[in-house]
């Protein structure tokens, strides 16, 4: 991202004290708890994308419906972000998102004090990150918001390249990235960072493992060899951010031309979180539908809305079965739905472009953790989540007990882990806002 040069005369950002997790195993460093509203949850990508400095027009993204590119990076906030974004509203969100395309926010904070080539950088302050770190994550949320982008959604920090001799200047950027991290838990974001394989990519792999740091959800490299994997990373085990936790960017500074119009671009490749959002849908039913606190019509009625009524939708999950579809969709004020009586594109399925909800936290042990055919610790084992990788889970159970509980979750493609062995708030009972299966 060179050609994103830093101007000068922006103010640092501070914040008085830093909002340190203490209370609990699944709370401390490096697994910080993400701190989950009942109105969002985390979104997944996995395909190409691209990032461009400013936001392009709408009708550059329509016209370029034929790429095969279908995320686009978009620059929030910072005080180290250069370019206009005119095109960069809650409008302009809702329609990019509304044609099927996904968002990565990226946060361009503070740098490096020893950044490498831009010297005009709004840096660290030595003896102060932490405070920094917790301000620029504070003011990230409060970008991301104002852009209608929702609680659980990923924001990646950008760390730009800078001199890894420097010992003292590289634990001021992973204080600051901690800090940042810690804060965006506990607002119930998800953390990402973008970095130089070589110098942030590679000093974050260097204490993956270590309790004197929050680690990130989500590692966004940038080395530009033209190879798109998401293995293989020099200095990078494949084991760290390995499940749905990464993201390249390959190739740098070029220009792409689709539906006859031309972008400079940089290409990425994604198996990673992005921005959550709305989508709003109108009820069909031909009498007041019941929004209800559970996927089902057990539970409690929440709200009621009349007949054509529009509902924000953030992500849809199953449930019980109404008519033809056992989806349900879940609103932004944690209410649920079912999808028969709205006006999404299929009432017997899951809807593109709505996300799954999912609600991802940190795998606990060392050794990792089992998946389970069942939520039972003597049930067959199906695979392992790795120490540090992402439990993608949707819904929580009874089963037998582990330690102090009997909490089950169950994560993506069905399978269940032991609730003790991942960083959600509780090691005891069930953890809002995930459903009970």
């Amino acid at each position: 991202m060179y050609r994103r040069v830093i101007s000068t005369g922006i103010a640092a950002l501070t914040l008085a004290g830093s909002i340190v997790f203490t209370a609990g195993t699944a709370r401390a460093e490096p697994a910080t708890t993400v701190a989950f509203t009942t109105g969002g949850s985390a979104t997944l990508y996995r395909g190409l994308a691209f990032d461009t400095c400013t936001a392009p027009p709408l009708s550059t993204i329509q016209a370029w419906g034929t790429s095969p590119y279908r995320a686009v990076g978009v620059y929030i906030g910072g005080p180290n972000r250069t370019c206009a974004q005119p095109q960069l509203t809650p409008a302009w969100v809702t329609s990019v998102t509304r044609l099927g395309w996904r968002l990565l926010p990226v946060y361009m904070g503070l740098q490096a004090p020893c950044i490498i080539g831009r010297p005009s950088s709004v840096k660290i302050t030595p003896h102060q990150a932490a405070t920094q770190g917790t301000a620029s994550a504070a003011d990230a949320v409060a970008a991301a918001r104002a852009l209608g982008m929702l609680p659980g959604s990923a924001i990646y920090a950008d760390m730009e390249n800078y001199d890894v001799t420097d010992a003292a200047c590289r634990a001021e950027v992973l204080r600051y990235l901690s800090s940042m991290t810690k804060e965006l838990h506990r607002r119930g974001f998800l953390s990402g960072v973008y970095a130089n394989l070589g110098s942030g990519g590679a000093q974050l792999s260097g204490i993956f493992g270590s309790s004197s740091y929050a680690r990130p959800d989500a590692l966004w490299i940038a080395r530009w060899d033209l190879n798109s994997s998401l293995t293989g990373w020099a200095g990078i085990p494949d084991a760290q951010w390995a499940v749905h936790q990464r993201a390249k960017q390959y190739r740098g500074d070029h220009t792409e031309t689709y539906g006859g119009v031309t972008l400079n671009i940089d290409n990425d490749r994604l198996d990673a979180p992005v921005a959550t959002v709305a989508y709003r849908y109108t009820v069909t039913s031909g009498t007041p539908l019941n929004a209800r606190t559970g996927p089902s019509t057990a539970y409690p009625v929440a709200h009621t809305y009349s007949p054509g009524a529009g509902l924000n939708v953030a992500c849809q999950s199953p449930g019980q079965v109404v008519g033809t579809t056992n989806v349900w969709d879940r609103l932004t004020n944690g209410s649920w739905v079912t999808d028969y009586y709205m006006s999404t594109p299929s009432n017997t399925t899951f809807s593109s472009p709505l996300p799954r909800c999912y609600y991802p936290y940190q795998v606990l042990p060392t050794s990792g953790v089992n998946k389970r055919a069942t939520p039972s610790s003597s049930g067959t084992i199906t695979g392992n989540l790795p120490y540090g990788s992402l439990a993608w889970m949707y819904c929580q159970r009874a089963g037998s007990k582990v330690g102090t509980t009997s909490v089950w979750d169950r994560v993506e493609g069905g399978s269940y882990v032991s609730d003790l062995y991942v960083a959600t708030p509780s090691k005891t009972t069930y953890s809002g806002p995930m459903q009970r299966c």
